[in-house]
């Protein structure tokens, strides 16, 4: 699976409902298994708490260069 993982662009969107007892719990828990994953940036999109815990949405963003090269701006300067 890791090798897959080094073949990601851009990113990995998870969404997913963690049983927990609020959604700051919840954002920690996507958080760190985005990271765990060795995604260098990470967003949460949408957070619903409901019943047994929070269903979240969101990407894990690989930062390498095929990712700073769409990242450039018009004056050459890349966005790290």
């Amino acid at each position: 699976m890791l090798q897959s993982l080094e073949r990601v662009m851009d990113a990995v969107n998870a969404e997913t409902l963690w049983v927990c007892k609020s959604e700051a719990e919840g954002r920690g828990l996507m958080l760190d298994i985005h990271k765990g994953f060795g995604f260098t940036d990470v967003d949460v999109v949408f957070a619903e708490f409901e019943g047994p815990g929070v269903r979240i949405r969101g990407p894990g963003l690989r930062t390498s260069p095929s990712r700073q090269i769409l990242m450039a701006r018009a004056d050459g300067e890349v966005i790290p």
